[in-house]
């Protein structure tokens, strides 16, 4: 009793606070702009506190919002949707740089018409979260009759949206940036994170190019020029700066152009966008090659040739020519290098992302030519040339390789073709880094290799860190998370075996289902439905209550109960072994056979049921009347729900869960 009471107090606020959100309005409007082109303006008025999202986000945040216009017979786009201006920050939670709108958002399209008049239609869908919750996605029509049937200039239209997301992220339009300067120190602290991350691993990489045969080498012979040739130690080392300056400078200007020639647009697409993944895949896969002696990468000898002759000028020319020699001779080892800092750079969709990465990876091929001019004694303490540079490119070539299957596995998580599942990636991960440790240990050797006498000390603590990587990754095949490199490797759930390789979990009086037709692989290793019916009629055939989980691919609160609640050794448990766990996901949107689609009115307002996850929402609403998630249902084989609903915020109480989640199983078989 005290049990049931407990769950009782701890859940009613679900029950008296449950609602059907209806946070954003949406209004249209045209402006005829003359010579037939028209503006067409989507302008969103959006509650305190929630956020709606930009057309660029990355494919693990929430649902971008997105433009479709239908026949255009009697009229042409004039470019893509442009939208004011957003907030963008680094979500945690995402672990990716985001842009939403908040109050207001503004979305402009122009079109031309090519006769007269023009009816022009179409539909967008948008998401809308706030700091504990998102909305499905919501899918609104419009319609703009241009031309000599001129209709009002105004139509409204009233939508709601909630998207998961914990992102702080807020959002103005192009006339309400005011709000920007209201909060901007709270909303540069995200990119500010993102940007210094991207500065410092190309700072890192920065030094790993200097330690390769095309450009260690350049530091002495550099160095003893200037200051040899120079009247004056001053001279030198004021030649050696400027000589580094013009080094960062060539550097950062090819980091300017690479985002000056993708643009803004582009760059956020990257991320998302299956042939850019693939695309980046191959250019790392070519690098790779290139760092393990398959060839050599070299730009055309006219080019340097021109380059070493303008360097004769002398001044300040002459060192600045010097410079961009250094940076096209060596081209063979920084090349790859430089191309992967941009790749990694330009797809995290930031426009600064390439010129910051240009900047932290010159300051390091930088410094020391004017530190070592400063003070030339130091020479003496750098290593000799050896082939211990070679065995550099090497290393740094299997770790190309290795983050080149990252991008792979991106476009195979977009396009869902499960040939790169889980287990494949960390397999290969083992065997890269397998024969890296075995490399290092000098048990083969590549072309260009020299005769290994003896192990370096810092080769063999190389060769122990890749080793303990190595065989941390082997329990990945049998479902370990692997913490440390989680960024890297597919999803938990994106994986072709439920409990690991090779192992079939057992246990439990519902192991019967474990295989059953419709069930998946579902969070925490549980075997889940995601189909309502499927699941209430397994759930009438093992004699066990079904629990509804309704859920979305974007929701952040939904992943947050899921690894911090149902992670729990009895929570889990009862999961898998007492109820039939049913995950219906809002936001899925694969479409339905068209004979399944139909309309219906939630909250006074129509919506067109076109997907599986509309589908879902709908039963959502009309059932229970809310559409917020993670939204939690017990129900018996009659569909007589058993206590109460939950709406779990609380991620911190997991003996409060606990105790619903046994007293909806109680009341069941009473």
């Amino acid at each position: 009793m005290k049990k049931n009471l407990l769950a009782l107090i701890f859940f009613l606020p679900s029950l008296l606070f449950s609602q059907i959100f209806n946070p954003v309005e949406w209004s249209f409007s045209q402006e005829d702009l003359g010579d037939s082109e028209y503006n067409l303006v989507f302008e969103a008025n959006i509650e305190d506190g929630w956020y709606v999202y930009s057309q660029y986000v990355g494919d693990d945040g929430p649902i971008p919002t997105e433009f479709t216009f239908f026949d255009a017979k009697d009229y042409e786009l004039v470019g893509n949707v442009e939208e004011g201006q957003s907030i963008e920050e680094f979500d945690l939670n995402f672990d990716m740089v985001l842009k939403y709108f908040k109050k207001k958002a503004i979305f402009n399209q122009k079109v031309k018409l090519l006769s007269n008049s023009a009816t022009v239609s179409g539909e967008f869908v948008f998401m809308v979260c706030d700091e504990a919750q998102c909305l499905p996605p919501e899918y609104v029509e419009f319609s703009f009759d241009l031309g000599n049937a001129e209709s009002s200039t105004d139509t409204e239209t009233v939508v709601e949206e909630e998207s998961e997301s914990s992102s702080l992220l807020n959002l103005v339009s192009s006339d309400d940036s005011s709000h920007l300067d209201k909060e901007k120190d709270d909303d540069e602290k995200g990119p500010k994170k993102g940007m210094w991350s991207i500065f410092f691993i190309a700072f890192f990489s920065g030094f790993a190019a200097l330690l390769t045969p095309c450009v260690f080498p350049m530091i002495p012979m550099t160095v003893s020029y200037f200051t040899k040739q120079s009247k004056s130690k001053a001279k030198g080392v004021s030649n050696a700066i400027i000589y580094g300056l013009s080094i960062i400078f060539i550097y950062v200007a090819l980091g300017v152009g690479v985002s000056a020639v993708f643009g803004p647009e582009v760059l956020n697409s990257m991320a998302t966008n299956a042939y850019f993944n693939i695309a980046f895949f191959v250019l790392l896969v070519v690098f790779a090659a290139s760092f393990l002696g398959a060839f050599e990468l070299t730009l055309p000898h006219s080019w340097i040739n021109k380059a070493d002759k303008a360097s004769d000028k002398g001044g300040l020319i002459g060192i600045f020519f010097m410079a961009l020699v250094l940076a096209l001779v060596s081209f063979s080892c920084t090349g790859p290098i430089v191309g992967t800092l941009l790749v990694e750079a330009a797809s995290g969709g930031n426009y600064m992302g390439p010129i910051i990465g240009m900047l932290g990876f010159s300051l390091a091929i930088a410094l020391p030519f004017a530190l070592f001019a400063a003070f030339p004694g130091w020479l003496n303490s750098l290593p000799q040339s050896g082939g211990w540079l070679n065995s550099v490119k090497v290393v740094l070539g299997f770790l190309e390789l290795a983050l080149a299957f990252k991008f792979l596995s991106n476009a195979d998580l977009v396009w869902q073709t499960h040939l790169l599942e889980r287990e494949v990636f960390i397999a290969i991960w083992i065997v890269i880094f397998g024969l890296l440790t075995m490399y290092l240990l000098g048990i083969f050797k590549l072309s260009h290799d020299s005769n290994l006498e003896y192990l370096s000390v810092g080769r063999l603590f190389t060769a122990i860190l890749t080793g303990v990587l190595t065989i941390y990754m082997i329990p990945g095949l049998w479902g370990a998370p692997l913490k440390l490199i989680n960024a890297f490797p597919p999803p938990m759930h994106y994986s072709e075996s439920p409990y690991g390789v090779g192992y079939t979990a057992g246990g439990g009086s519902v192991e019967s289902h474990d295989n059953h037709e419709g069930q998946h692989l579902g969070p925490q290793g549980l075997m889940v439905f995601h189909d309502y019916e499927e699941g209430l009629a397994h759930s009438k055939k093992v004699g066990l209550p079904v629990m509804i989980d309704f859920t979305g691919w974007a929701c952040v609160n939904c992943r947050k109960m899921e690894e911090q609640v149902w992670s729990n050794l009895e929570v889990k448990q009862t999961l898998k072994e007492e109820v039939v766990l049913i995950s219906l996901y809002v936001d899925e949107r694969t479409p339905l056979a068209e004979e399944e689609q139909y309309e219906t009115t939630i909250a006074g307002k129509k919506k067109k049921v076109r997907t599986v996850g509309d589908k879902w929402t709908v039963l959502q609403a009309e059932t229970y009347k809310t559409n917020s998630q993670p939204y939690y249902v017990i129900l018996d084989h009659d569909e007589n729900q058993l206590g109460v609903s939950a709406n779990y915020q609380d991620y911190g109480e997991v003996g409060l869960f606990k105790s619903w989640l046994d007293n909806g199983i109680e009341e069941f078989y009473q």
